[in-house]
């Protein structure tokens, strides 16, 4: 297991693909041997650390790496394929490479 290093997911109820999400993150840690948290309506949290827009609202959900006591920013919105419609099977190559390089 990676020392100190953990996956999170920053979420709320209501937010598209978020259980699609979830399931992908759990799998991707299980899978590193790292811990995996899920955080409902943190807002603080992406306010301190996630991709805001020019409104400074952000977008759910998002998906971080932390280690060591830093957050490094993953993924916050799901890939389109070239028909537009959601990549998950990209969003775990993204979040997988990111456990992989953190």
């Amino acid at each position: 297991m990676a020392a100190g290093k953990k996956l999170v997911l920053v979420t709320t109820d209501w937010a598209p693909f978020s259980e699609k999400i979830a399931k992908l993150c759990e799998e991707e840690a299980a899978r590193a041997g790292v811990p995996f948290e899920i955080r409902k309506d943190d807002w603080v949290y992406l306010t301190k650390h996630g991709e805001l827009d020019e409104l400074g609202g952000a977008d759910v959900p998002q998906v971080f790496v932390e280690t060591g006591g830093q957050v490094k920013h993953v993924l916050t919105r799901v890939p389109l394929d070239e028909q537009g419609k959601p990549d998950f099977e990209r969003a775990r190559q993204i979040v997988r490479q990111a456990l992989e390089n953190a």
